[in-house]
């Protein structure tokens, strides 16, 4: 065992066998003369922290006049649909107006909920092909991953709960690759998202590759031992060394990591869930959907928190999911429900839906809010973007597009308001802004324009 100081941040590490944990910022562990309001600036880093992004898609739009706040700037209402915000009202911006064009079929006839996925995060036209001559565009994710990724050691982290498809057709001739994935490295290379939060949490807190991982993992499961069974002395040693509250801090963050670690052990043990579910379920991964978001939320956190990675992306489901959400008593699958022809039960569903995607949104949001860093807290120091690509599911419009953006990018954004962009203002210019506050300014992203000025007031 050893502890030691990461090559790519200035965190301490404790390593055991197969373990790698790095922890959160402690003032008492800080190089001599290096405070939390004394980083070294860097690409992903602005003022006195790094800072974040991470990008939460969700499919099949939603229903606006339960979405859209009634009031624009501070103090806005919250409708039905963003009531579970209510704890992070402050730390939100709520915009309303923004584009996506080529999400638009612009001449390549249906196929618009795989569009959605493929243009969120690219502002690029995807070829229409179920083959494998796939193209879009690189993802803003990927863009700013390529410019600050060796900042820490992972250049970003792809979540989702649906294992999906890379091949095929999945909506009306374009590639299941379209469908599945939002981040893309190049213009033909979707980056595959995890979906199993074991595999994410190994991965996160491994000192090994793939095929040891793997290797250890299993030894550590069979001897019903937790990764901080291999580093519990040197961190007993380490907290010796620490003033009191760094001590407290490095309790609550252990306790944290064990308590996660223990709902996936829980999740994936449990072979019943609550309720009947008749969708495919990905292996190993939990049956319940909302266990299993919450943990791809805490995976998140986690990386934030220990500096793993500083860009985060993740699909609550795939493009077009006709999932059913019989957890909130409703058993109609959401793509049907979408195509609801203005019918008020199925908007009522619909809604309900949106709800409650917005409701592990808000679970996120205050885990973020509570985790202190430096000298405020992750979402402080974060920008969350969520939203889909498609407003009204019924219409498959992409104008005036559900977005969220929470965080204040160290102070960069003012948050706790409703905004009105102008008409077709492109979606990419709320990336332009966000590379631009995250340290990462590029000359454009997709068919960016500029960037949007209302962020800041």
């Amino acid at each position: 065992m050893s502890i030691e100081r990461s090559k790519y941040t200035r965190r301490t590490v404790l390593r055991g066998l197969g373990v790698s944990l790095a922890l959160p910022w402690l003032e008492s562990l800080a190089p001599r003369g290096l405070t939390a309001s004394g980083v070294a600036s860097a690409a992903g880093v602005t003022g006195n922290s790094p800072q974040r992004m991470a990008f939460i898609f969700v499919p099949n739009g939603v229903h606006l006049a339960n979405w859209t706040p009634q009031r624009v700037g501070h103090g806005y209402d919250l409708p039905k649909i963003l009531a579970p915000l209510s704890q992070v009202q402050d730390d939100l911006l709520v915009i309303s107006g923004l584009t996506h064009d080529k999400g638009r079929a612009n001449g390549d006839g249906p196929g618009d909920h795989a569009r959605s996925a493929s243009v969120f995060l690219t502002g690029a036209q995807p070829r229409k092909t179920a083959g494998e001559n796939i193209r879009s565009g690189v993802s803003v994710d990927q863009v700013a991953a390529q410019i600050a990724g060796d900042a820490t050691r992972f250049a970003s982290l792809e979540l989702g709960c649906d294992a999906g498809r890379s091949a095929g057709n999945c909506d009306s001739g374009y590639s299941c690759a379209y469908s599945s994935n939002i981040a893309w490295s190049s213009e033909s290379t979707p980056v595959g998202k995890e979906t199993n939060p074991r595999s994410v949490f190994d991965r996160l807190f491994s000192d090994s590759n793939s095929t040891t991982r793997d290797k250890q993992t299993e030894r550590r499961q069979q001897l019903k031992m937790s990764v901080l069974d291999f580093i519990s002395e040197d961190a007993r040693q380490l907290q010796q060394k620490m003033a009191v509250q760094d001590k407290r801090k490095l309790d609550e963050f252990l306790n944290g990591v064990r308590e996660v670690e223990q709902r996936i052990e829980r999740s994936v043990d449990d072979n019943e869930p609550s309720v009947a579910i008749d969708y495919p379920v990905p292996a190993n991964t939990p049956r319940d959907y909302e266990e299993h978001l919450r943990l791809m939320c805490d995976m998140m956190v986690l990386a934030f928190q220990t500096d793993r990675t500083r860009i985060a992306t993740c699909m609550f489901a795939d493009a077009g999911s006709n999932r059913s959400y019989r957890n909130i008593n409703v058993s109609d699958g959401h793509h049907d429900l979408s195509h609801h022809r203005d019918d008020t039960s199925k908007l009522a569903k619909i809604s309900d839906i949106n709800r409650f995607h917005v409701a592990q949104l808000g679970y996120f949001l205050e885990k973020l809010k509570s985790t202190p860093d430096g000298n405020s807290n992750l979402l402080d120091n974060s920008m969350i973007c969520y939203g889909s690509a498609i407003s009204d599911g019924n219409r498959h419009n992409n104008e005036n597009l559900p977005v969220l953006l929470a965080g204040k990018a160290g102070g960069r954004i003012d948050s706790g308001r409703h905004i009105r962009v102008s008409r077709e203002t492109p979606m990419c210019n709320l990336y332009m802004s966000m590379l631009d506050r995250f340290g990462t300014p590029v000359d454009f992203v997709g068919d960016s324009t500029g960037t949007v000025s209302e962020l800041r007031i």
